[in-house]
């Protein structure tokens, strides 16, 4: 008997648009698998699945994780700052150093 197909959703957000592209994929697909398949890749082309973390619904998870159900995989962006000096500089009034 084959395995019927999940529906998943990817999404990656810049700071003026957002890509979010619902699909089917078989039973067993992993993260890396469906990120191929979404078609994230060719239209966001600086992404790069070895530098850019992932995760499904907020959590980091690798990229052989297996896909369930209703999952949402999410391509992070690399970080700017960091978020405790960034918390640091604000407590403390300093402008950012630019």
């Amino acid at each position: 008997m084959a395995e019927a197909d999940i529906a998943v959703q990817v999404c990656y957000a810049l700071p003026d648009s957002s890509f979010l592209r619902s699909l089917k994929v078989p039973a067993g697909t992993t993260i890396g698998q469906a990120v191929e398949q979404s078609g994230l890749l060719q239209e966001v082309p600086g992404i790069d699945l070895a530098v850019n973390m992932v995760g499904i619904y907020g959590k980091k998870k690798p990229l052989d994780t297996v896909l369930r159900e209703h999952d949402r995989i999410e391509v992070y962006r690399p970080l700017q700052a960091d978020p405790k000096e960034a918390r640091r500089r604000r407590a403390s009034g300093k402008p950012a150093k630019t």
